[in-house]
């Protein structure tokens, strides 16, 4: 339970620094080079796939796998 708590936490804290991010423009907007999360490099193949992508795959990762686990709660 506590690694689930942890892990909300912290993707709590992604999501407000993102919030953060966006209303002091400091993210690029769509087609960012850095995660808007974690600040980590996007990799090219997603930009290329995704190029409105503002995270990285792991970001968005763990933000689907935690929506999906706390949808509807």
């Amino acid at each position: 339970m506590t690694d689930q708590l942890d892990e909300a936490q912290a993707l709590e804290q992604r999501e407000r620094d993102e919030c953060i991010a966006r209303a002091t423009g400091r993210n690029k907007g769509p087609g960012a080079d850095h995660c808007s999360v974690c600040g980590e490099p996007i990799d090219e193949a997603r930009r290329k796939a995704m190029p409105s992508a503002t995270r990285c795959v792991d970001c968005q990762d763990s933000r689907e796998r935690w929506g999906r686990t706390h949808r509807g709660t």
